[in-house]
């Protein structure tokens, strides 16, 4: 699958169609530095997945403009075409007070949900007026795509938790919309979900959607469990649909991926060169190994947990002492929230604590380097470094992990990866840890850092097989086709179509993502 095959479907199936992705985060920051304005890049997994698919169907994405400089380069409509260097579809801004994004995004979508969502043990925080605020902008980001909508059966993609009531005040107004949300964290249990005091509302605000999207079945299966217990509504088991007011919803996996091949400019460097350029930033011997952590300071990241397996490591293996040097990249996030401020605190203490324990070794055991890197340099650790550790406590999909893969065309390195990600279900060659047991992390990374060159390749070239079959524009395509499908078959039909109906046979002759054994089949694997 490649951009020409999305286009293809596109052309083919929604010829003249009207796309829009609408999600919180957007894929380009205008920011303001020394007098002059320059693009960041968040760093963002969904964005990673979003924008190669938006570059392939040229269509608008709408996204609030977070930017101290974002005012500055739009138009009156607050539109602005991107990327700058190769336009090749349409940004429209939202704008949020203060008030607004300290209720709705660092509130209700952070404090509540985030951790609602994630098992990681940090408690939800519900207030009603960060309820309200959250209401309030998801009726902005859903009057956006009213305006954006060229015509009144748009194909709208909603990304993610912070706009959960978008799908249904959509409908409301484009009652002919094809209407595909994807909720790229877990879905938990009904009972955990349960605690939300606005849990119906969520619910009915999804239930808007014509198809909604998981990583995984098992958080497909959740969310089916959470309607049964709260709603007044038929749920199909058979078909996996949920029709409430008068109105069907196809709950769907879909498993997310990146882009494949990479983007060129992010593989430039050869990968010898990019082992020599680390090297030499910070100081270490040629022949020194490094492991590679990236992440957002996330509580739900497992940083600490990774942090102490490095330590167990060093314990249990004190040949490595002096060695080896894990290098975390650890992008600053959600800083004015209570908890990431003392998480991050708690990270850095343990990081010096670590250094400080070990420092009779010439060179440091952990390296943080606490601060936004842009894709091009995260590539080059990829490819720079021995192994990448992926400790999520829990998490959707991760998309460091096949990122990692996907860099490695040289077929090294390799990849240690929680259990407690949705990429553990998918990626079984990767050596994959319970990050709560420190000594099974530690045994994983003396394995790692062991592992033959043979070993290590014929892991690697398994999981890039996957990677490059199940690519982020397979991930995009399956739900266009779905939609395709669903909006050929309910013109045919003169009426909205049921899920029961379109639900077999809905994915026009795709393989689903290989079932692979469960992560718990290799627990003992390195013990």
């Amino acid at each position: 699958w490649t951009p020409e095959t999305l286009r293809g479907i596109l052309d083919r199936e929604l010829r003249g169609q009207d796309v829009i992705v609408v999600s919180n985060r957007e894929p380009y920051i205008h920011v303001r530095q020394n007098g002059s304005i320059v693009i960041q890049r968040p760093a963002s997994g969904l964005v990673t997945a979003i924008e190669p698919i938006m570059r392939a169907c040229s269509g608008t994405w709408i996204a609030h403009g977070s930017g101290s400089a974002d005012r500055e380069v739009v138009d009156r409509n607050d539109r602005i075409h991107v990327p700058v260097e190769d336009p090749s579809y349409q940004l429209r801004r939202v704008w949020l007070t203060q008030e607004e994004e300290q209720g709705y995004y660092y509130g209700f979508a952070n404090e509540g949900l985030w951790p609602l969502c994630h098992i990681a043990h940090v408690r939800p925080t519900f207030r009603t007026s960060d309820w309200i605020q959250y209401e309030r902008v998801n009726r902005k980001f859903a009057d956006a795509i009213v305006q954006e909508a060229k015509s009144s059966d748009p194909i709208v993609l909603v990304q993610d938790y912070h706009l959960a009531l978008v799908p249904r005040i959509v409908r409301e107004r484009l009652p002919a919309a094809t209407i595909i949300a994807f909720w790229h964290i877990p879905w938990p249990n009904p009972e955990a979900f349960a605690i939300c005091p606005w849990r119906q509302e969520l619910l009915d605000g999804l239930l808007g959607s014509s198809i909604l999207g998981f990583h995984t079945q098992f958080h497909c299966n959740n969310f089916v469990d959470t309607v049964d217990r709260q709603l007044e509504a038929m749920v199909d088991r058979e078909t996996f649909s949920v029709s409430f007011k008068g109105q069907t919803t196809v709950i769907k996996r879909y498993p997310i991926s990146v882009e494949w091949p990479p983007n060129k400019s992010l593989v430039a460097i050869p990968v010898e060169e990019c082992r020599a350029r680390v090297r030499e930033r910070h100081a270490l011997p040629s022949d020194h190994a490094i492991g590679l952590g990236v992440d957002r300071l996330d509580y739900t990241k497992g940083l600490e947990e990774r942090f102490n397996a490095v330590e167990r490591l060093l314990e249990l293996h004190p040949e490595w002492i002096g060695k080896f040097t894990f290098i975390q990249i650890a992008a600053p996030t959600r800083a004015s929230i209570e908890q990431y401020h003392d998480y991050e605190q708690r990270v850095r203490a343990l990081a010096a604590r670590i250094n400080e324990r070990f420092a009779r070794s010439k060179y440091p055991t952990i390296i943080l380097e606490a601060k936004h890197h842009e894709p091009e340099s995260v590539y080059e650790y990829y490819r720079g470094t021995d192994l990448c550790f992926v400790s999520s406590l829990h998490d959707g999909m991760n998309l460091v992990a096949k990122e990692f893969v996907a860099s490695r065309e040289d077929e090294r390195g390799v990849l240690i990866l929680s259990q407690f990600t949705g990429a553990a279900r998918e990626l079984p060659e990767a050596l994959i840890v319970n990050p709560y047991d420190a000594d099974q992390c530690a045994a994983a990374l003396n394995v790692a850092l062991a592992m033959p060159l043979r070993t290590q390749r014929t892991r690697m070239r398994l999981m890039r097989g996957l990677i490059s079959e199940f690519n982020v524009y397979r991930w995009a395509g399956r739900m266009l086709l779905d939609a395709a499908t669903m909006r050929r078959r309910g013109r045919i039909l003169g009426r909205p179509l049921q899920a029961s109906r379109w639900a077999r046979g809905s994915d026009a002759g795709l393989p689903d993502v290989p079932a692979h054994p469960s992560p718990d089949a290799q627990r003992e694997s390195f013990r």
